[in-house]
């Protein structure tokens, strides 16, 4: 059937994929800050914001140690050149100290990558020149053997320092040591001592040791990156679906108390003009009052009283399923026999399976003990099914009604017909509110889809499950299942004594 007949029919299709925008727009938003690599502007900025931030944060640690070299140069009598290298690099230093903290206190939007970048390079090749300065010194008056050697220990010392504090710019170490690591070298290569040959290896091979370990830390400071931007994305995403969910269920309790009044009043001003309607046509139906010589008028009294009766039950069903969403359907739990209550609903349809000559095989198993349940509600389950069942049912055909025990140890009732059947994929659709299948749209059969999902409903508040089995031309089975736990065990009988036994007491 085209599904524009029956949209009105199937309010609740469960085949249908709803899509989000909102979310997906976030959810895509953040895959393209994930995705961003090294080269992108937005991400630059983001790296040379994390190396100013690290220059300013160790901005007095560089100067801390020039005054304590140049301390110790003093004392061993290199006032005047140790004291003129120390100006020069703390100098050199403060400069690069300006221009981290002013990229820093910059807004990474307004930061100018390609400029930025330059002006870190310049400041950190000028802060080099002052450790170059420092390997051209010469210790030969104050006595010191081997300074040359406290040079390059020196020099180690702050290459391995630089390749931690500036990892997030790529190039900053070999442009700030490059030309110190010569100086060091050619000043060196006058000595042919073993040692100093080694700490002059040792210098022009920690040189690019200390860089790919620049690279490593400049590749974690990446991931970094990444992990926030992915940690932004998703608090932007918490954000949006909270702001969604508040507004749906804002519009969620403004429905509900529309539908609250609505029911209050299809309650009151439905049922009493209803009940009105079903007396007074019930009255001309059955001729009370005298008799009714126009045939016509007799079957629009019955038509009338049907249709009334049809409404009728149509807003008990509504109410039920109602106070069940609502959780305010109260159930009177009490020892009840399904055997039993299963005989009185078939009593009670014996009317109607008359009507379509319609026949009912009860198969009841043996000596069932009681179960723990409400009643009403037991019945109205069976009811349901039982009315379905008599629904499509073709004339002349069966009904099969069990009760019995499971393969768990619970109880079940089972209704099953002889009809049409349901398709396998319209079951979720007859299972949900207002929902009917194709077979009941083309036949025309009076419904509103609540039947089941109230059985279905009642069932979860006795802790069971409703199970529908159905094939095309084989016919339906609708099985209410009830748990072990509610299953009562029958307790022995207490012995009494005999009247002898008695006497002699």
């Amino acid at each position: 059937m085209p599904q524009a007949e029956t949209a009105d029919k199937i309010i609740v299709d469960r085949r249908k994929r709803h899509r989000n925008t909102e979310v997906s727009r976030a959810v895509r938003k953040t895959r393209d800050r994930l995705s961003q690599k090294v080269g992108n502007p937005a991400f630059d900025r983001e790296l040379l914001k994390l190396h100013a931030r690290a220059m300013v944060t160790s901005a007095t640690a560089i100067p801390l140690l020039v005054t304590l070299i140049a301390a110790g140069g003093f004392l061993a009598g290199m006032a005047s050149e140790i004291l003129i290298w120390a100006l020069i690099t703390v100098t050199c230093y403060t400069g690069l100290a300006f221009v981290a903290r002013q990229t820093d206190r910059t807004e990474a939007a307004d930061i100018d990558v390609v400029r930025t970048k330059r002006k870190f390079m310049i400041a950190h090749f000028v802060t080099g020149i002052g450790w170059a300065h420092l390997m051209t010194l010469d210790c030969s008056a104050c006595g010191i053997a081997h300074f040359q050697i406290i040079q390059g220990v020196l020099l180690l010392m702050v290459i391995a320092a630089g390749a931690i504090l500036g990892s997030a710019l790529n190039g900053g170490l070999l442009v700030t040591f490059a030309l110190p690591v010569m100086v060091f070298s050619v000043n060196s290569a006058s000595y042919d001592t073993p040692v100093d040959i080694a700490i002059i290896g040792l210098l022009i091979l920690s040189l690019p040791f200390f860089a790919r370990i620049g690279s490593y830390l400049n590749q974690s400071t990446i991931m970094l990156l990444s992990f926030r931007s992915e940690k932004d994305g998703l608090i932007a995403e918490l954000e949006t679906a909270k702001s969604m969910s508040d507004e749906a269920r804002r519009r969620a309790e403004e429905a509900n108390m529309a539908k609250s009044r609505f029911l209050a009043s299809m309650s009151h001003e439905l049922r009493t003009p209803l009940n009105a309607i079903l007396g007074f046509s019930e009255v001309m139906a059955n001729e009370v009052l005298g008799p009714i010589e126009n045939e016509t008028y007799r079957d629009y009294a019955s038509d009338i009283h049907d249709s009334g009766q049809h409404l009728l039950n149509l807003i008990n069903e509504i109410l039920d399923l109602s106070r069940i969403e609502a959780g305010r359907y109260q159930i009177n739990e009490e020892a009840i026999k399904l055997t039993h209550i299963a005989e009185d609903c078939s009593h009670m349809m014996a009317l109607k399976l008359q009507g379509k000559d319609l026949r009912v095989v009860q198969q009841y198993e043996e000596n069932l003990p009681q179960i723990w349940a409400d009643e009403r509600a037991v019945r109205q389950v069976v009811l349901n099914l039982l009315s379905n069942a008599v629904k499509f049912a073709p004339t002349g055909g069966e009904i099969t009604l069990l009760v019995g025990w499971t393969a768990g140890g619970g109880q079940y009732v089972s209704v099953r017909d002889n009809g049409p059947g349901i398709p396998e994929e319209e079951i979720p659709v007859v299972l949900s509110a207002f929902g009917q299948g194709s077979i009941a749209i083309k036949s025309a059969e009076q419904g509103t889809g609540l039947g089941l999902p109230i059985v279905q409903a009642l069932m979860h508040m006795h802790d069971g499950e409703f199970v529908l089995k159905s094939k095309l031309r084989e016919g339906t089975e609708a099985i209410a299942i009830f748990p072990p736990a509610r299953i009562m065990e029958e307790l022995p009988a207490i012995p009494t004594k005999p009247p002898s036994a008695r006497k002699s007491a």
